[in-house]
């Protein structure tokens, strides 16, 4: 899913996020996080790094801002980074949780900005300043309802909607103390071991991530017990607080032994060097790292250093050759990987990989050239290539080995064919390399010649059984009753099989599985109902548009064709872009402006996204088939399973009919 998966634990949102294929258990949308080991993408066995912890930590409530009575019997302290996709989302679930809690329900929070969004920072000394007039909260707001709009003009047009004193609050703006607030709070989440966002204290217990709503409740419930009896026995609600915490931990429990020693790779699998992909070192070393990475991926950058100390420890003896798997919620990170190549076919690929990962904030059009010039680049045949696309089938092909290999996220390395992933220190890599090396040495040692050495660990790879996952598949989650209601539906209403999809138009996994559903409706015409169902996710700031639009085109009886035009052009999903495409239906322009000017759809598409959530259906794409739940961007082999066991309860249940 993009649920993605890559998403590997805490730094990962989630499920809450868009998802890609893979094991069908996405993980986007936990959060963000900052362990060096995580990939950048989603990964489909993601979860949090943490789950509810039954330990009580001592999270003092300082000068924070906070919502909701100082008597609540349950306080809830959010560290949180205003540019973070996965806060965003948890915000909602937070606006929820008030809602259904009131006055039993107190949030506190605290600032968190992560290194990588150069705007979380400003972000939050705006909401902080707001908080002098009395606005905090109403800030909070609108830096969450605008995580891709967060510059100096940006923050200064919602201080004037909140309608704060802007000469007051830029000069407040200034003031050191609040540098010193965040230093504050980031030294308390690291202290807690919390050191990625969003992360939770709810009355001390940790938890991790935009996790769904459910989870969230079942601490709640738990703690409004445990106050409950706390007020019987004669703490006043406004201590109560104080109370549960008083003997709480004061730090989290360093990592333990294990965790700190390296992934132990599985492998090892067969992976192709292609003879156009870049790489450093002799193709006759003893050992071979194969790289995935994304010039848009913080993480990739981070490991940079290890891969130089690499070069520099074992010279000829490790060769490292560079694939591509540009991320596809990195706008930028594709353009960079075909301006890579193009460098490459001037001799200078690891010339201008540096300069992309030194500058990955500045990878437009205009920035890649002038990357090629400071490099000397040939700049006619350089923006041939990019106009021309001359490097994009290779790039392209570089992501979808990658994928088939396991690389969903950022960076994944395979060591002589051993899986090896994230940015992980220079040490992990050694214990890895110094095994691959001691092998390489016994093969060489019975015959096989250097230059053949990778060549024959690929072989008896390819001979080697498919890896096996160490955990057991988990459990499918309970079938549940999902009603199609007025969702947009094509198949007959008595198809033995409905499939409710909960999707998102901005979302590239979303559209990613547009084929396997034609193959679905191709293969089983007759049998299967699709239903469509909203789930517009917060970071994707044209998605709730889109969805209004595909509405108005659905009361003109077109809802699947401006389906179709919308996930073809995920990018372009502007007003002007949507009307462009209800033209191009030959919709009646003035009942479909005024669907959109009206918020027509609004309540539904809220609705949809509501039910989704309730339901389990926290990233996108989800579905439920006859109620049973498939995520992500699946196979149609994944899909068939479910669909097929499907039809034969249904054969089943009819012959059990027909004999009574």
């Amino acid at each position: 899913m993009a649920l993605v998966v890559g998403l590997v634990l805490g730094f990962f949102g989630g499920k809450a996020t868009s998802m890609g294929s893979g094991s069908g258990k996405g993980g986007d949308d936990h959060g963000h996080g900052q362990a060096a080991a995580a990939p950048s993408a989603p990964s489909a066995d993601a979860k949090p790094t943490r789950q509810a912890d039954t330990n009580i930590f001592k999270v003092p409530l300082e000068d924070s801002p906070r919502h909701g009575s100082d008597e609540a019997l349950v306080t809830m302290v959010e560290f949180t980074d205003y540019q973070c996709p996965f806060c965003s989302r948890a915000h909602a679930t937070v606006q929820k949780l008030q809602e259904q809690y009131g006055n039993k329900l107190r949030v506190v929070m605290k600032q968190n900005p992560l290194p990588f969004h150069p705007r979380a920072k400003p972000a939050a000394v705006a909401a902080m300043a707001a908080g002098e007039q009395g606005k905090y909260w109403e800030m909070h707001d609108k830096l969450f309802a605008n995580t891709r709009a967060l510059e100096d003009a940006d923050l200064e047009k919602y201080a004037t909607e909140i309608k704060l004193d802007i000469g007051r609050w830029k000069k407040d703006m200034a003031n050191a103390k609040y540098q010193q607030i965040i230093d504050r709070d980031q030294a308390l989440a690291n202290q807690l071991g919390a050191s990625g966002t969003p992360a939770f204290f709810i009355n001390g217990r940790f938890l991790s991530g935009a996790q769904p709503i459910e989870n969230f409740k079942g601490i709640i419930d738990e703690e409004l017990g445990k106050a409950e009896t706390l007020v019987k026995n004669g703490t006043k609600p406004a201590q109560v607080y104080a109370a549960i915490i008083e003997k709480g931990q004061t730090r989290a429990a360093p990592p333990q032994q294990a965790q700190r020693e390296p992934q132990q790779p599985a492998g090892p699998r067969k992976i192709d060097v292609p003879a156009e992909s870049p790489s450093f070192g002799p193709k006759a070393a003893k050992v071979t790292i194969v790289e995935w990475s994304d010039f848009e991926c913080p993480f990739c950058s981070r490991v940079m250093p290890t891969l130089t100390k690499i070069k520099e420890t074992y010279g000829k003896d490790v060769r490292v050759v560079f694939r591509h798997q540009p991320l596809p919620f990195h706008p930028n990170a594709k353009p960079a990987a075909e301006a890579s190549m193009a460098a490459h076919e001037q001799g200078k690929f690891w010339e201008m990989h540096d300069k992309l990962f030194a500058n990955q904030k500045a990878l437009d059009r205009a920035s890649l050239e002038r990357y090629a010039q400071e490099l000397k680049l040939d700049m006619g045949k350089f923006k041939a290539a990019l106009d021309s696309g001359k490097y994009r089938k290779l790039v392209e092909a570089d992501s979808a080995a990658g994928s088939a290999v396991g690389a969903n996220g950022t960076p994944t390395f395979f060591i002589n064919g051993r899986q090896f992933v994230g940015a992980q220190p220079f040490e992990n890599f050694k214990q890895v390399i110094d095994e691959e090396i001691g092998k390489a040495d016994k093969l060489l040692a019975s015959g096989v010649k250097l230059e053949n050495l990778y060549a024959k660990i690929m072989e008896d790879a390819a001979k080697a059984p498919p890896p096996t996952a160490a955990a057991p598949e988990p459990a499918e989650p309970p079938v549940q009753k999902i009603e199609v209601g007025n969702a947009p539906v094509k198949g007959p209403a008595n198809a033995p099989v409905t499939i409710v999809e909960f999707s998102d138009f901005e979302c590239p996994f979303c559209s990613r599985v547009l084929p396997t559903l034609k193959q679905i409706e191709e293969e089983y015409k007759g049998k299967v109902r699709i239903a469509f169902k909203h789930q517009p996710l917060p970071f994707h700031a044209n998605a709730k548009p889109a969805a209004a639009a595909s509405m108005a085109a659905h009361e003109q009886g077109k809802f699947w064709e401006m389906h179709d035009k919308l996930f073809a052009n995920a990018r372009a999903l502007d007003r002007a872009s949507l009307e462009k495409y209800a033209q191009e239906l030959g919709l009646d322009m003035g009942k479909f402006k005024a669907a959109l000017d009206s918020n027509k759809y609004a309540a539904q598409i809220d609705a949809d996204s509501a039910e989704g959530m309730r339901v389990g259906a926290n990233g996108t794409p989800t579905f439920f088939i006859n109620g049973r739940t498939v995520v992500g961007a699946q196979p149609f082999d994944n899909f068939k399973r479910v669909i097929d066991e499907e039809l034969k309860k249904a054969q089943g249940g009819a012959v059990a009919k027909d004999a009574k």
